[in-house]
């Protein structure tokens, strides 16, 4: 099956450029650089330079071999973006989008983040590639997420905090955008997420395949054969495409995408935009959108800075609508246990976002036979989360002895 999205960045009834007139002319340009670029022979060697070079492609798959004993089911292998230079999937994007921005003439790029790693990783290739750098983060996420935000500022960036709202990923969003339409001459903007108005949703996909094309290929090498479930977290859903893209022609593989239910299913309580949305436009594109009673994007909260996003990439929808897959819930204990366990039998600190699909397949290995396999991906790693976590544990908000996964 395919589901790239058709020449005006549909998939299916989601996506599309949902812009005023006077921003079309911008997208279009960037729509037309990455068509020209992204199957030209020198780009992608230039581009399979710095991921292999810089970054430390490929990343392996790892076999949890004490989880899946412990648990007594299915093998749970990890994919280990995580070990990717800075820690996280991100930096596949950042490298791909700078390389088109260096073709467009661009010196100055701005960016959006939730939990930091996008920014981190933008703020690291724009070192690298010699441009200037400012990255718009929420300032309830600045305040959880200070060593990122410290990291940006030694690679150059300047971090500016938005206020607005609920002071999180959307805001970022929303200002991020405000500054690259006002100056979009001389600044090219790169969104982190398999998100936004075409083409940055099939953009982001193209550049974050390589986690699925390699997951693939491991798996079969390892195995001899394709996994029964894939399974990742999904915030606005850049890694859980990048990894999906590499099996969704294979009918017999399940796909699984897990987003946080947080703290409870009320509005403003988590963000689960599959399960518990519907279609609407916000950022200019079309999508499961979660809202409130005006039809405007709701509050949303998760335990990870990365995954509070009121929306979701258009693909996603798609996927789901389709039934190719399925989309489930874990909740911040359900996370902060699998945080841990992974933590204890293996020696790998998830991040908070990759926790919630580790939780998932902690609640479903021990449901099924011990020769089924369930391959995750391992988003990133959890050193950015520590001390939020251990701050919850010095104050009492949770107790490391109570949590279990529901």
């Amino acid at each position: 099956m395919t589901t790239l999205p058709d020449s005006k960045g549909f998939f299916g009834e989601y996506g599309g450029q949902y812009l005023p007139p006077e921003i079309l002319p911008i997208v279009n340009e960037l729509a037309d650089v990455f068509a020209k670029y992204k199957d030209d022979p020198e780009f992608n060697r230039e581009f399979s330079y710095y991921l292999k070079q810089y970054s430390g492609r490929p990343t392996p798959l790892y076999l949890c071999e004490n989880l899946t004993a412990r648990l007594g089911g299915a093998k749970i292998y990890l994919k280990r973006e995580d070990l990717n230079h800075l820690g996280a999937h991100k930096v596949n994007n950042t490298i791909g989008q700078i390389l088109l921005a260096k073709r467009m003439g661009k010196k100055k790029v701005i960016a959006e983040t939730g939990a930091g790693q996008h920014g981190v990783a933008t703020a690291a290739t724009c070192a690298l590639m010699g441009m200037d750098c400012v990255v718009y983060m929420g300032a309830e996420d600045v305040r959880r997420q200070q060593l990122n935000v410290f990291r940006m500022e030694m690679m150059g960036a300047k971090v500016v905090p938005a206020t607005s709202g609920q002071c999180t990923l959307k805001e970022a969003v929303d200002e991020a955008l405000g500054a690259w339409v006002a100056d979009a001459e001389n600044t090219f903007y790169l969104l982190g997420s398999a998100v936004g108005p075409h083409p940055y949703p099939m953009m982001v996909r193209h550049f974050q395949s390589v986690i699925g094309t390699e997951s693939r290929e491991q798996i079969l090498e390892l195995e001899s054969r394709l996994p029964d479930y894939v399974m990742a977290c999904v915030g606005g859903g850049s890694n859980a495409i990048g990894m999906f893209s590499g099996f969704v022609d294979d009918a017999e593989v399940k796909l699984q995408g897990v987003e946080p239910s947080g703290r409870g299913l009320a509005v403003g309580d988590h963000a689960a935009s599959l399960s518990l949305g519907k279609p609407g436009v916000m950022h200019g594109f079309n999508s499961y959108m979660l809202q409130d009673d005006k039809g405007e994007p709701a509050p949303v909260y998760s335990i990870s800075a990365g995954l509070d996003y009121p929306s979701v990439g258009p693909e996603h929808s798609l996927l789901k609508d389709l039934g190719r897959a399925e989309y489930v819930m874990a909740s911040d204990k359900d996370a902060l246990a699998a945080f841990f366990m992974l933590s204890e039998c293996e020696g790998i600190i998830p991040a908070l976002e990759s926790a919630h699909a580790l939780a998932q397949a902690i609640r479903l290995a021990p449901k099924l036979d011990k020769d089924k396999i369930i391959l995750v991906n391992l988003s990133g790693r959890g050193d950015k989360d520590v001390a939020q976590v251990q701050e919850m544990l010095s104050k009492g908000v949770i107790d490391r002895t109570k949590l279990t996964i529901e």
